[in-house]
């Protein structure tokens, strides 16, 4: 399912237009994750469930979601400017834009777009990994790294990180050096809640979910959240979400279509929270 430009004509004030960016080529380990925008629709739309979200939001009905579909890169020599000045695009519309990746390093690209229309927004990032790395393996662009370069960009108004349970000294200390909020795992607590000042943006990696719910992740890093603890945060944000993406879910290493169910009930739940602010 690939963009189809003419649609951008027909998107509406406030809609939740979701778009697929296949784009994992700055991943450390194993790639995979760039399979994860079709294998997210593949679970929304199995049958096996429902397009309605837990308040009662029936996608399926909704005139104000949309999905453009996946974005191409075959021809692009600089595709993290082509995901900027895409998303850009949908911002010029008003759109909320909900993007399906991919690994972690498209994250810089969008809030770069959101940054020129919106100036400096909250963001709150799920992820075992604080992704901080000044460079990694000689990449500064590498899905280990998307957060220093949002926060060196001042792109952040308010950096807030949870699930967080890999920290090493040197993100620790860029952690320190950029004012980054750090929930990790050993003092989260249930009901935890964050309260903004303002408008957000909700980057999600799929490993911040226990591997026993979302197996389908290149780095398996136990003792994480379960799918309702997200859930239930998600669900009590009470400031208004202007985008979101969801990243590294790597089909490669799912079992039984598990983990894609696991974030096309995330995108449910996303979508949902994005059209009631």
């Amino acid at each position: 399912m690939t963009i189809d430009a003419q649609r951008l004509d027909t998107i509406e004030k406030n809609a939740i237009t979701v778009i697929g960016v296949p784009y994992d080529e700055n991943s450390t380990y194993m790639q995979g994750a760039a399979g994860g925008p079709p294998k997210i629709r593949e679970a929304l739309h199995c049958g096996s469930a429902n397009l309605c979200s837990e308040d009662g939001v029936d996608l399926g009905v909704q005139t104000l979601f949309n999905d453009l579909g996946d974005m191409e890169f075959a021809q692009s020599s600089a595709p993290l400017d082509a995901i900027q000045q895409f998303v850009g695009k949908l911002l010029e519309k008003e759109a909320r834009v909900l993007v399906l990746g991919g690994d972690h390093a498209i994250t810089p690209a969008v809030l770069r777009a959101y940054h020129e229309k919106f100036g400096r927004i909250n963001v709150l990032h799920f992820d075992a990994h604080p992704d901080l790395y000044e460079s990694f393996e000689g990449n500064r662009d590498s899905h280990a790294c998307p957060f220093a370069r949002i926060m060196e960009e001042k792109l952040a108004k308010r950096l807030v990180q949870v699930g967080i349970r890999t920290m090493n000294p040197h993100q620790q200390n860029q952690a320190e050096k950029f004012g980054v909020e750090v929930v990790d795992m050993q003092s989260w607590r249930p009901g935890m809640r964050f309260d903004f000042s303002g408008p957000l943006y909700i980057s999600l990696d799929m490993d911040a979910l226990d591997p026993a719910f979302a197996p389908g992740v290149s780095h398996h890093e136990p003792g994480g959240l379960s799918t309702r603890d997200l859930l239930t945060m998600i669900q009590a944000i009470d400031v208004p979400v202007l985008g979101a993406d969801i990243v590294e879910f790597n089909p490669l290493r799912d079992v039984s279509g598990m983990t894609a169910m696991v974030a096309a009930k995330l995108m449910k739940e996303l979508a949902s929270k994005m059209l009631n602010d």
